[in-house]
């Protein structure tokens, strides 16, 4: 490849086009007009307007961001993550138009997006899945039947749903019935599809990812897993790797079902495997993301290895630059911090310029950011600001960092969530690692003396 369309903005953008000038490979940025002066956009080699800020007149304009690929002699688009990642017509035309898609191929996307689909396909592999409806739930009196079968708390989830959205815990019928139309609307806002289904919820869980890899010529590794159970909203703001409190045996599991999970849909380029954990360390499977995720610089940092560029290695048709399991090694502890324009109490977003944006030593920390100071936050995209991933020799040696990093920074002009973790980072529960994904609510609700 020498030279690719990034069909996404901000932060992933930036990372991609940092691989790609390493590699000697032009990038190519569109941008709508709220981001004409992200640093994304200064730094590839080509920029071009696609669009007003609202994602859907400009990011999603998939006809329109293959038309420039073509224009400009692309011979492959990278979609980053979010916007149109996932989006198996999108990775269709980009095939038929005679380019790469850097990601899997359309078929799998498609199959992997419908988690209803995907749990079947999963359960025919082998691959333990969550207790739940077999099929969409059209009624509130067909879910209420299927939620008395399957048992309370359980999880009303939208089947073509991703990023937490459409997913609502019930713990009775009032709850479930009080939510069941709401879930159905917010999932045909979102992604076009009203269809829903009921899971099992698994009380004191954790939720941990498996980082897989495949290639055209059916090599499949793991890259070892993720443990994201520090969420807010279904949506994770810590992750760390490898996971603390998994016995030997549990994450060996693992590995295996993310690697046949892999195999039974012959997946290739970049995926993760997401699992639920429960307390007595069983294992379910929750989907698949197709895609590189947002967390993706924890497995970077423990591995060695640069992800984009194993993806467009893939892309051109060559084998996994390392294809034998045993050849993978760990190094070390990694965590990652995603830093929001967000209240740290509320959650709500806070746009706003940014008037200081000062990371103080970054000499032995991972800052992945599309911001610089005197930038805007604008109201029109996801409010991340940046990431901060710490690797070193130890858990305890990386959580000590972290503390020491995390309050030598400074943020201005707006709020964030910087505090939030500033104050987490020092609780028993992070510290001692044997957390779920009740543990920052928690805490929250303990905070605010609720």
């Amino acid at each position: 490849m020498n030279k690719i369309v990034i069909a996404n903005r901000g932060e992933i953008a930036l990372r991609i086009i940092k691989t790609c000038k390493r590699l000697g490979i032009s990038t190519v940025a569109v941008y709508s007009d709220a981001d004409i002066e992200m640093p994304f956009v200064k730094l590839a080699d080509e920029s071009f307007r696609i669009g007003p800020p609202p994602v859907q007149q400009s990011y999603l304009k998939a006809d329109e961001i293959i038309a420039i690929a073509i224009q400009t002699g692309a011979d492959a688009i990278h979609p980053g993550y979010g916007l149109l990642s996932e989006n198996a017509d999108f990775a269709r035309k980009v095939q038929q138009s005679g380019l790469r898609f850097i990601g899997p191929k359309a078929d799998t996307i498609e199959k992997m997006g419908d988690k209803i689909g995907s749990r079947k396909t999963m359960k025919r592999a082998g691959v333990p899945v969550v207790p739940g409806t077999e099929m969409g739930v059209a009624t509130i009196e067909e879910a209420l039947e299927a939620a008395y079968r399957i048992g309370f708390p359980i999880m009303l989830k939208a089947s073509a749903g991703g990023g937490g959205i459409g997913m609502v815990r019930c713990e009775t019928e009032q709850a479930l019935s009080q939510h069941f139309e709401s879930v159905k609307k917010r999932a045909k806002a979102y992604f076009g599809d009203d269809v829903v289904f009921l899971e099992k919820y698994i009380s004191n869980a954790r939720h941990i990812e498996v980082q897989i890899f495949g290639d055209r010529l059916g090599n499949v590794v793991h890259l070892f897993e993720r443990n994201c159970s520090v969420q807010r909203r279904n949506q994770k703001v810590i992750e760390e790797s490898p996971s603390p409190y998994l016995p030997a045996d549990a994450r060996e599991k693992l590995y295996e079902a993310a690697v046949n999970a892999a195999r039974a849909v012959s997946y290739e380029n970049a995926g993760t495997v997401e699992f639920i954990v429960d307390e007595n360390n069983t294992i379910y499977f929750l989907e698949m993301n197709t895609r590189l995720q947002v967390e993706h610089p924890v497995t970077e940092a423990i591995t060695g290895f640069d992800l984009v560029e194993w993806q467009i290695r893939i892309a051109e048709g060559k084998e996994l630059p390392v294809k034998e399991q045993a050849s993978i090694k760990m190094d070390g502890h990694a965590i990652e911090y995603r830093i929001y324009a967000e209240d740290p109490l509320t959650f709500m977003p806070s746009p706003g310029t940014l008037t200081k944006l000062d990371w103080g030593d970054t000499s032995d920390i991972r800052i992945d950011t599309g911001f610089e100071e005197g930038d805007k936050i604008t109201p029109f995209y996801d409010p991340l600001i940046a990431k901060i991933i710490v690797h070193a020799s130890s858990r305890k040696q990386a959580i000590e960092r972290s503390g020491a990093f995390i309050s030598s920074v400074h943020i201005e002009g707006l709020k964030s969530n910087l505090s939030l973790f500033k104050d987490f980072l020092k609780t028993e529960e992070f510290l001692e690692g044997a957390y779920t994904t009740t543990v920052l609510p928690q805490w929250l609700k303990n905070k605010k003396g609720v």
